[in-house]
């Protein structure tokens, strides 16, 4: 049985019953979980499992493959100022889907792990702002190490990944959404504190 640290990124349908659950951990990176029986009313797994939530998991892992089967979770951030405004929950998603897209499953990333705990909080107790996205995708460029001085961090974050893992079309829409909410000036809102340089 292995526990660690977690935050909730993704969560998809598996059956009637159960649902496949993507966290990132500093321990181990991105872990894919299954939570059987997650969508019975009386699961021990109800009201635990939702976007964002983030606290310790323990998961038996699997004999062969990626997925691992979910056995307990214990909530302790759940991070309720994410869902009250479209813009907070798109840009909150957006930041999930960016590390998603960077790592590999099963591989140790606590600088990574750190950076998005930051960054979701931030984005709850502070809310949106277009700040706090590009501080994000600056940091996350700088971690993965393609940063580059004469490059915006999205253009070499899209050009690491590919068009299919970030459109600028999303990217276009966030924005959008952010800049509606007002919550755009950078007066209002100062990024989380960076981690120190390597």
């Amino acid at each position: 049985m292995q526990c660690t640290p977690a935050i909730l990124i993704r969560l998809t349908r598996l059956t009637e019953t159960s649902l496949i659950v993507h966290w990132f951990t500093g321990e181990r990176g991105l872990v894919k979980t299954v939570a059987k029986g997650a969508r019975r009313p009386k699961s021990p797994f109800a009201g635990q499992l939702d976007l964002f939530f983030g606290g310790e998991i323990s998961f038996q892992e699997a004999r062969r493959g990626e997925l691992h089967i979910l056995r307990e979770v214990s909530i302790r951030e759940w991070r309720e100022g994410l869902r009250k405004s479209y813009a907070a929950t798109l840009l909150a998603a957006y930041c999930c889907q960016l590390l998603e897209a960077a790592v590999e499953p099963d591989h140790p990333e606590p600088s990574l792990h750190d950076l998005l705990r930051r960054a979701l909080d931030h984005i709850d107790a502070e809310g949106p702002s277009l700040r706090a996205l590009r501080h994000f995708e600056r940091e996350l460029a700088r971690l993965l190490g393609i940063s580059h001085q004469q490059q915006a961090a999205e253009e070499s974050l899209r050009n690491a990944f590919g068009p299919t893992k970030i459109s600028a079309r999303q990217r276009g829409e966030l924005v959008n959404s952010v800049y509606k909410t007002g919550t755009f000036s950078p007066s209002r809102y100062e990024p989380w504190t960076p981690l120190p340089p390597p």
